[in-house]
């Protein structure tokens, strides 16, 4: 028996049994009506009861008498021709069941036929299956939304991975010349070799902070709810404190209304999201600026805004800038990868929270990450937009 066909047998089996069931409960319901027909006790006075072949009325008009023997020959002719039916409805039951197994399987023959063709280079087709809704076709639409969702996810890794190789592959670049400029130069001294010395240093540096970055996302895009009790202001707090002398050589201004608020998470992750946007409100800024801080318990939602002036922000391109190493202008030796808020909506989504954002009038970006309460804890929800 072939693996394929064995819920096929198994199908043609189970209408074959209840075939075979019913035919012999039908059998049993015959005899019972048998056992309680007329018999030598129960006669009536007169009365005529025609068997196979007529038996004459008795001459003194007296009762009827049936011997055992005939009842009994009687009983088994009601039960032979039954029985003889029913062992013969047994092979006749299999065909059929077998016929109609396999056109109730063919849908999902059928779908594993177009499953078993899709591969990560056709992951676009869909089953599309057609007809009446029923049972099939909520299985086949429930896999071509998983599907989509899966194309999804394959095309953002397949941006990622080609934007994180290109981001590498320009500190390899400038490593390789500032290796070659003094190998090259037979009149290069020590001080031309320290200078380029002090610049891979840098380079490496920064090659690092990158490869921290890309660690960070992907371990805050695995990562689960849950975890324990955080004080997020007190958290908000400690990223200004630390953000201090960088925030006084810009010349910012900080604004900020900071309440008690206590979420459940990963005291790291949320740390490292705080931080990931204080950098951001500082570096896209402008001198003289302001960085507005709120953290707060307001509507059974605690919620932390960072706001800033800067730059204006067309109001189309605030969801691009979530996307890994998206920058609204790029500059290639800022420091910057653009990573930072696609780190923030990665941990935001491990936790389950909404990150809210919108381009501010007249400059800069208003970004909200909102955690909602639910018995008592933190239960965080899906990404979403202000309107």
């Amino acid at each position: 028996m072939r693996p394929a066909n064995r819920l096929r047998w198994r199908l043609t089996l189970l209408y074959c049994v209840a075939t075979v069931i019913s035919g012999a409960v039908l059998l049993l319901l015959v005899v019972a009506v048998a056992r309680g027909l007329p018999t030598a006790d129960t006669a009536v006075p007169g009365a005529e009861i025609r068997l196979a072949r007529p038996v004459p009325p008795p001459r003194d008009g007296g009762l009827i008498h049936l011997g055992q023997d005939a009842s009994d020959r009687y009983t088994r002719q009601m039960l032979l021709v039954p029985g003889l039916a029913l062992l013969i409805m047994v092979p006749i039951s299999l065909g059929f069941g077998w016929f109609f197994a396999g056109r109730v399987l063919r849908p999902v023959r059928t779908m594993t036929g177009s499953l078993q063709r899709i591969s990560g280079r056709n992951v676009h087709e869909r089953l599309a299956v057609t007809g009446p809704r029923d049972e099939f076709k909520d299985l086949a639409d429930t896999i071509d939304g998983l599907l989509g969702r899966l194309e999804t996810a394959l095309d953002g890794h397949k941006r990622f991975v080609a934007n994180a190789a290109h981001e590498l592959r320009t500190p390899l670049t400038v490593e390789h010349a500032l290796l070659e400029e003094p190998l090259i130069d037979p009149a290069a001294t020590v001080g031309e070799y320290r200078a380029n010395f002090e610049q891979l240093l840098a380079v490496n540096r920064a090659r690092g902070r990158l490869l921290e970055s890309l660690l960070t996302l992907a371990g805050s895009e695995s990562a689960r709810e849950g975890g324990e009790p955080v004080d997020l202001d007190a958290l908000v707090r400690l990223a200004l404190a630390e953000r201090a002398a960088e925030l006084t050589r810009n010349a910012l201004r900080v604004e900020a209304t900071i309440r008690p608020a206590r979420i459940t998470g990963d005291p790291t992750l949320i740390a490292r999201l705080i931080a990931n946007l204080c950098d951001n409100a500082i570096h896209y800024n402008e001198p003289g600026g302001v960085v507005e801080v709120t953290a707060r318990v307001s509507d059974g939602h605690a919620r932390l805004v960072i706001a800033n002036t800067g730059p204006e922000v067309p109001p189309d391109q605030v969801d691009r800038l979530f996307e890994p190493f998206q920058r609204l202008r790029r500059v290639s030796d800022d420091g910057h990868h653009g990573l930072g808020l696609s780190i923030v909506r990665a941990i935001a989504q491990a936790h389950g929270a909404r990150v809210l954002a919108r381009a501010r009038h007249g400059g800069g970006l208003t970004i909200e990450i909102v955690f909602p309460f639910r018995d008592g804890e933190i239960a965080l929800s899906h990404i979403g937009k202000v309107d």
